[in-house]
């Protein structure tokens, strides 16, 4: 994607450097202006006109950077980046005859997005049968069948063939239907067009259930009022263009590196501003490349009129938050919950972000609202329930907190998590230990990689004074998790219940080591493990008033 040789910038090297290290971090503005700096001594440099194309790219600005993507084509430079933008400057203009005499061998992107570019250019040209034999050909291609005929099924419903677009949607049991959200939104826009609006009802149940998002409610109640919904997903050739990038764009984010998914929907967007899912990818990706700031602005890009906000203004608390704003991020979602009172996910959402900052009680009070409003046959409804128990369990109400969980487990019976949290807690508390240690049993078996449930096996056998047993497992644990401060102050339990007393002193010793200065973690008292330390564990426990070790029965 990028070339690989050495930027020949004397005099502006530092600039040169600068920009690598800001493109390297994603920083894509600061990245933009250290390479058109650099550029100012070096104009031709393959280097850094690509990097300052990919640049402006990942910022959303395809105007700025099509003079440097054309220099480039212009120098006969081979540069997927920049045939990209200049192939996007062209679909700005609608020159769809420049588009169709573009060499692929020259100035290609790739065979899906140079193929359907083709299909869509000859849509331009009003040449409907060859664009889609276009279609069809790109689907020849290893792996692009569903893209080809996706988008082969959006050019018919754009010409107003939604019976051909229906053909292809229902063929193979819908598998086409299935391939994305925007997919079956298409097919349910056709249905209503072909005046079917029980069926593209019953289409949408089908494909998302019960638990539909404001935007597939808003879709539902116009079609229940009769409406004929008119068909917005490629109303345009432009827009089926825009479509080719985001479509990409969607399969690459998780599968590739998340700026090479952002060039395709910042494309998408550029050629289609109210491409309000292009807009929402490009968001999520900035999120996970760590630019929040640019993430919350092009979050901001959804106008609240949008079916669609609520997802906007969810991922923009979610990148508020991992920019540690997490006031702000509260902020965004209690307003939200203002405005949709009954969506449970935003509640939720809310809960979880409370929860978090250890406000345990609005986070109780939010999940409360969240299983108010949330089907009883949910598949989230466990985690609720669950998520609630642990806000519960911090506020001391054990009572409430245990109901949860046990809920939870009705619901969900071999979830792991639900599963370690009872059972641990119910070691804490020293009650209904043999029923904990099967609990944990069943966690483990199901997570026998996970350091926290592994832990709790062992724990639990050292609470019912099987030590022998509880070694292994809290080997285990600390081989999973070995910088955890929890982990390794159990095992030094564990050991000194065993008589391996230094041991014992030494994992003590680790465990404190690995204490941050303002952890607040009561599991992993400082002060307690240094009277360990001082007088060993018999000692503490005299002290606390708490039972003596004692070995069972069954233990030997």
């Amino acid at each position: 994607m990028t070339f690989s040789g050495p930027a020949q910038a004397e005099g502006n090297v530092g600039a040169y450097l600068a920009g690598r290290q800001a493109l390297f971090d994603s920083k894509y503005d600061k990245a933009a202006a250290y390479y058109t700096r650099a550029l100012a001594g070096d104009s031709a440099n393959p280097v850094l006109l690509e990097n300052l194309t990919l640049s402006l790219l990942a910022l959303g600005a395809v105007d700025r950077a099509l003079p440097v993507a054309q220099q480039m084509e212009a120098l006969g430079l081979r540069s997927q980046i920049a045939h990209m933008v200049a192939l996007a400057g062209l679909i700005q203009d609608e020159d769809y005859q420049k588009i169709l005499e573009r060499d692929p061998d020259v100035n290609g992107v790739s065979p899906l997005v140079d193929g359907l570019a083709k299909g869509w250019a000859l849509m331009g040209q009003g040449a409907v049968d060859e664009a889609l034999k276009e279609f069809d050909l790109v689907g020849e291609g290893k792996g692009l069948r569903g893209f080809a005929l996706y988008h082969k099924a959006l050019a018919r419903a754009m010409v107003g063939d939604h019976e051909g677009a229906e053909a292809m949607f229902a063929a193979d049991d819908g598998k086409l239907t299935l391939m994305s959200r925007r997919a079956a939104m298409a097919r349910a826009q056709s249905l209503s067009q072909m005046g079917r609006n029980s069926d593209a009802l019953e289409l949408l149940a089908d494909v998302f259930g019960a638990n539909f998002d404001p935007g597939l409610t808003d879709m539902a109640d116009r079609l229940a009022a009769g409406e004929t919904l008119p068909f917005t997903v490629t109303p345009t050739v432009r827009d089926g263009m825009a479509e080719v990038f985001f479509t990409i764009g969607s399969v690459l984010n998780g599968e590739a590196a998340d700026d090479y998914a952002l060039i395709y929907a910042r494309t998408a967007v550029a050629l289609r501003p109210d491409h309000i899912d292009g807009v929402l990818l490009s968001a999520a990706l900035l999120d996970n490349l760590g630019q929040y700031e640019l993430s919350d602005a092009t979050y901001k890009l959804v106008p609240r009129s949008h079916p669609d906000y609520h997802a906007a203004e969810l991922g923009r608390a979610e990148a508020l938050r991992r920019a540690a704003k997490p006031d702000a991020a509260i902020e965004v979602l209690e307003q939200l919950a203002r405005d949709f009172p009954t969506l449970p996910t935003v509640h939720s959402a809310l809960g979880d972000l409370q929860r978090q900052e250890e406000n345990y009680a609005k986070a109780a009070a939010a999940y409360d609202k969240a299983l108010e409003f949330s089907e009883t046959d949910s598949g989230s409804r466990w985690f609720l329930l669950y998520a609630r128990g642990i806000s519960n369990e911090r506020l001391k109400d054990w009572s409430q907190a245990e109901k949860d969980f046990r809920a939870a487990l009705d619901l969900n019976p071999n979830q792991p998590q639900v599963l370690n949290y009872l059972g641990y807690s119910m070691v804490e508390k020293r009650i209904n230990l043999d029923e904990a240690l099967g609990m944990i049993e069943r966690a483990v078996s199901a997570r026998p990689d996970s350091g926290y449930i592994v832990d709790s096996l062992g724990w639990v056998l050292y609470r019912l004074g099987r030590y022998g047993e509880a070694v292994e497992h809290m080997e285990r644990a600390v081989e999973l998790m070995p910088v955890d401060p929890i982990v390794n102050d159990h095992l030094g339990d564990v050991y000194w219940a065993v008589g391996r007393l230094r041991e014992a002193e030494f994992q003590w010793s680790r465990a404190l080591s690995f204490i941050k200065p303002d952890e607040n973690n009561a599991e992993a008292d400082p002060d307690r493990i240094r009277r360990k330390l001082e007088v060993g564990l018999d000692k503490v426990l005299a002290e606390e008033g708490a039972p003596p070790l004692k070995v069972a029965n069954d233990d030997g």
